[in-house]
């Protein structure tokens, strides 16, 4: 076989590049060859700038595969596939590509990247796709979020070996996408989100003649690349050993690389979370930490000895029944975006009133600082990973206390800036604006209000005459103490239960009785006398529930009566002590097996198709066959509960809604509930039916046959949460690997292919995709055929943007959310 000249820029079918020669690109800017990197003695195939006095490798093939000696050989066959064999004749690494094509080529480019085209130039395989420690202009990093294939940089082991380090530059595509170094699993550096030039704190700025960045972020994928409009100069990002991600120029007058600012992470600000959960990082500070404003150390013994690992917390806890106000802070990076949720063509205005109606969001703030007034971020979650800025930084609109805001330091700072005739004129033109839309709307307004105030004013009435009766020993039924236009039949018949009975049953509510805490409160097991186990859920005084879900909680189960719902014994009203009482579940809650790796062994596939089952029975008797019609809004694993006999009985009804003759569903501006479990729908605009309920169900379903919580979800293949990875087994036909390894020895195949498969119809975006329950029952029970799901319910809204120097442009915009959190 012919050696290869080192004039050309392909390699011939069967004439294998040899140790000693090299390739050249056409324009003379890289070449190919083996290589050895710093003192090691091992050999490599890479990429390195072939005009560049030293030696700076761009790219690896068989980093985690080295030669031994220089008898190695790169081949390239007639079915289009690169290989590396070595002394022996054995294949150490190859380019695996998954389309062949005769008369296939394959080329050094211009662009550092190694090809392999067909005769109609469309790429078979490309270096660009595997990068190792570089990205190079025109090479386009990130994941293919059809296929979870990632395009990421990682660190070399050491300057003597190019395997895989500890360190990777890589994507997040949960809630806002946006780029992190990683070291391992951790996370060492978070860019932020695109704000529509480029991240927050990125190399995001190349010396002139000039540049171009390209963002994509659609349904299909989310990348990042940098294009140079001079090309003759040689640029480069690497992500260094020390796991940092540095932008390097040549410079040709030193004959060296010039490393810019644009290194990341730059000082401790820059570190991941170095402050913690609502606090602000200022390295230009003596003390870098402090917390925000309205916020106070969680530990200030160890704040004070600048330890911030606790972070801050609130010093007034919000409260959704009451005012709230927003203060905002001005020029900073934003928070962890990854417990967000996005939406394109929403005005900060509306974004405003998402955030107010949603007792679950924190913060909002546009992410496009190109001018447009139109893009809604909305935060979930605490606070994580927030640094001044400065000029170069955005805006947040935080959510606290009204009282709190109103002496806020920051607002104060704010009004200083602001003239006294322009302040007064201001808020004469603002009163004046008020008023008059006041005006406007207050004809339409007063009707609706009025018949709420009643509803709100007939609720306080009915629960203070609850406990007025109880205290004054006049009544022992909640029969006896709500007023209603229902007949004497149809109302609530719930017994009460005295607070020394309570006591007495749980030993004065022993630590060693309770059961566990939720957002109503703590729940104790008990017993009566000559009476059965009960559990005791006692409304705590720091609960997020109060009045409307205890009431709700009272009607609703005492008026269901179904072997899979649970049973309201009755309740206990005394004092500022209001508790209900429950049938005692031995079995605790389905996520007590499910996500305890001991415990799900417990769980055959018999007993899963049982829990199944039940929770279906359940769901239907209250979509369908109640009196009530009722929308359970929160069903979630730690909401089933489980008898003696495994026998799922659904629970904790305190934000559940009733419907009357024909209704399906409704709108509502207080948004409750639990996120990984929640509709899209409901989540994003407040619409729930029972199709959210359908789709709760679908994704306890898949966690049933995963093990896994769709929230928290982890796959080293893709950043997908459990919906994602679902959906890509399904489209590969490889669903099977999603059932939990125990489960698979005692399944029936049938019965989980058709389980897997009604989950994912559950779980479809568009409401009217979804089945009912009814529909649900049916597919289960039968062999009738099922029709193909559609994609899971994914938030779809977001962008792709490209901006040249002095100028930018925003493009088509597409970022995929999913489902909230």
């Amino acid at each position: 076989m012919v050696a290869v000249s080192n004039i050309i820029d392909t390699i011939p079918v069967d004439q294998p590049l040899t140790d000693g020669n090299t390739i050249i690109s056409s324009g003379g800017k890289f070449e190919l060859g083996f290589f050895s990197p710093g003192t090691s003695r091992k050999r490599y195939i890479g990429i390195w700038f072939s005009k560049v006095s030293i030696q700076t490798v761009v790219w690896v093939a068989n980093g985690d595969s080295p030669l031994n000696d220089r008898n190695g050989m790169l081949n390239f066959t007639r079915q289009g596939i690169l290989t590396l064999l070595n002394g022996s004749g054995h294949v150490i690494w190859s380019s695996n590509a998954t389309r062949y094509a005769q008369n296939s080529t394959a080329q050094l480019l211009d662009s550092g990247n190694l090809v392999v085209r067909d005769a109609t130039v469309n790429y078979l395989w490309q270096s660009f796709d595997y990068p190792t420690d570089t990205s190079l202009p025109g090479m386009e990093v990130g994941i293919d979020l059809k296929t979870g294939f990632r395009r990421s940089l990682w660190s070399w082991k050491s300057t003597n070996d190019p395997s895989r380090g500890e360190f990777t530059w890589t994507f997040d595509p949960h809630g806002f996408p946006q780029p992190f170094i990683m070291n391992g699993s951790i996370e060492r550096h978070r860019f932020g989100p695109w704000n529509g030039l480029g991240f927050a704190s990125a190399p995001s700025r190349l010396p002139s003649p000039g540049y171009k960045y390209t963002y994509v972020s659609n349904p299909e994928k989310i990348s990042i690349m940098y294009e140079l409009t001079d090309s003759s100069i040689f640029a480069r990002v690497v992500m260094q050993l020390d796991g940092v991600l540095q932008l390097s120029l040549w410079n040709n007058q030193t004959q060296n690389w010039d490393n810019y600012f644009g290194s990341a992470p730059a000082d401790d600000c820059d570190i991941y979370s170095r402050c913690h959960g609502y606090s602000l990082c200022n390295n230009g500070n003596s003390s870098i930490c402090s917390c925000l404003d309205q916020f106070e150390p969680k530990n200030p013994t160890e704040w004070a000895r600048e330890n911030w690992s606790s972070g801050c917390v609130r010093k007034t806890t919000l409260n959704c029944q009451k005012k709230v106000k927003f203060l905002k802070y001005p020029g900073i990076k934003l928070p962890d975006t990854r417990f967000s949720w996005y939406n394109q063509g929403v005005n900060l205005s509306t974004c405003e009133e998402l955030c107010l109606r949603n007792c679950s969001c924190a913060a909002y703030a546009n992410p496009d600082i190109t001018g447009t007034n139109e893009g809604c971020l909305l935060w979930f979650d605490e606070l994580i990973d927030i640094r001044d800025l400065g000029a170069s930084g955005q805006d947040i609109y935080i959510k606290l206390d009204s009282s709190q805001s109103e002496n806020s330091s920051v607002e104060k700072v704010k009004k200083l800036r602001i003239s006294l005739p322009l302040a007064a004129s201001i808020l004469l033109l603002a009163l004046c604006l008020i008023l008059y839309i006041k005006q406007k709307k207050k004809k339409k307004k007063k009707k609706k209000k009025k018949k709420k105030d009643q509803d709100q004013d007939q609720d306080q009435i009915r629960f203070g005459e609850v406990k007025s009766l109880f205290s004054s020993g006049k009544g022992r039924k909640i029969s006896e103490m709500f007023y209603t236009n229902e007949s004497k039949d149809e109302v609530p018949d719930v017994p009460l239960f005295d607070f020394a009975t309570i006591l007495d049953a749980t030993d004065n509510f022993s630590l060693n009785n309770k059961l566990g805490e939720g957002g109503f409160g703590p729940v104790y097991k008990g017993m009566l006398k000559e009476g059965p186990e009960i559990a005791v859920k006692r409304l705590s005084r720091y609960s997020t529930q109060g009045t409307d879900e205890f009431m709700n909680e009272v009607i609703f189960i005492a008026k269901l009566q179904h072997r899979n719902l649970v049973k309201l014994l009755g309740c206990c009203i005394q004092a500022e002590e209001t508790m209900l009482i429950y049938e005692y579940m031995p079995n605790s809650s389905l996520d007590w097996f499910l996500f305890d790796r001991d415990r799900s062994l417990l769980l055959d596939w018999p007993k899963c198709f049982h829990i199944i089952n039940g929770i279906v029975r359940g769901l239907l008797y209250l979509h369908q066959d109640s009196r009530l019609r009722i929308i359970h809004r929160d069903l979630k694993p730690s909401n089933v509960l489980l008898d003696i006999d495994m026998n799922p009985k659904i629970s904790d009804f305190g934000t559940a809604r009733s419907f009357g003759g024909n209704e399906t569903g409704a709108r509502t501006t207080r948004v409750v509930g639990t996120y990984g479990y929640m509709s899209p729908e409901y989540a994003a605009e407040g619409k729930f039916s029972v199709k959210s309920d359908v789709y709760s169900f679908g994704v306890l379903v898949l966690e049933i046959l995963s093990g896994k919580r769709n929230r928290g979800f982890f796959h080293p293949d893709h950043h997908h949460n459990l919906l994602g990875h679902v959906w890509i087994l399904f489209r590969e036909g490889r669903s099977l690997e999603l059932i939990n390894a125990h489960l698979r020895e005692s399944s029936n195949l049938s019965q989980v292919q058709r389980s897997f498969h009604v989950g994912l119809l559950c779980v479809q975006h568009c409401p009217e995709d979804r089945p009912t329950m009814a529909s649900v029952l049916l597919m289960l029970s039968s062999d009738i055929p099922l029709p193909l799901p559609k994609e899971p319910g994914f938030f779809t809204k977001a962008y792709s943007s490209s901006s040249t120097q002095g100028e930018s442009s925003v493009n088509e915009i597409s970022i995929t959310m999913l489902d909230a959190r």
